[in-house]
């Protein structure tokens, strides 16, 4: 009997491999527990069209972000933040904060998450915030902090 693998199988095979397995194994183990699928032209069809469905969104994130990339690459964030009398922030800026400002000022939509700050901004300066944006993309925000 032939069943095409739907999840990894330990000693057997990985996900979308067609195999050639014994009738009861194949029947009550791999289809009955949901591992595989029996391997008909129709359900290898499908799944091939599946995958490439997959890889076509999978390639459309891949450009959006990076265009997104090059977009924050090129981006200098202003951010006004109240200042105390010894010349500090009062508080710190926020990945929120960050991430807030970007929207209100270039309607770029990023979420706190994907901003990773090193150390907390608790100064006036032009800091460089990494902006993960998935599939091993990394975009440098750059950001003024302001004191007002």
């Amino acid at each position: 009997m032939k069943v095409l693998l739907i999840k990894d199988v330990k000693g057997l095979g990985k996900t979308g491999e067609v195999k050639e397995v014994k009738d009861g194994y194949g029947k009550n183990f791999l289809v009955g527990k949901g591992l595989a699928k029996h391997a008909t032209p129709e359900v290898l069809n499908r799944y091939k069209a599946e995958q490439r469905k997959l890889a076509e969104t999978e390639a459309a994130e891949i450009a959006a972000a990076k265009e997104l990339s090059e977009k924050l690459n090129a981006t200098k964030l202003t951010i006004k933040h109240k200042i105390g009398a010894n010349g500090h922030l009062i508080g710190s800026v926020t990945s929120k904060e960050i991430s807030e400002s970007l929207n209100s000022q270039f309607s770029i939509e990023l979420d706190k998450k994907h901003l990773s700050l090193e150390k907390k901004i608790k100064a006036e300066g032009t800091f460089e915030v990494d902006c993960k944006l998935g599939h091993g993309i990394h975009a440098t925000l750059s950001v003024v902090i302001i004191g007002e």
